[in-house]
């Protein structure tokens, strides 16, 4: 038996990559929730930065269901 090292690098590098991408989308709703907040405490209120949070959690909630569709064997 002999181990596709190729492969296994291919798997590895995708998963760090998407799990780079989910954390810096996360940041950004984050970021937009941050928005939101400042401009409630000067009186106001931020549409773009509930849209953008909202957008953000969004994204990652589907990248990471879409992710456990590919892993749970039960949902194909």
């Amino acid at each position: 038996m002999t181990i596709d090292w190729t492969a296994l690098g291919q798997v590895t590098a995708v998963s760090i990559g998407v799990t780079f991408a989910v954390v810096v989308v996360f940041a950004f709703g984050v970021l937009g929730l941050a928005r939101y907040e400042g401009a409630r405490e000067q009186g106001g209120t931020s549409a773009a930065g509930v849209a953008q949070a909202g957008l953000c959690f969004l994204a990652c909630v589907a990248v990471v269901a879409y992710g456990i569709y590919l892993i749970v064997p039960q949902f194909h």
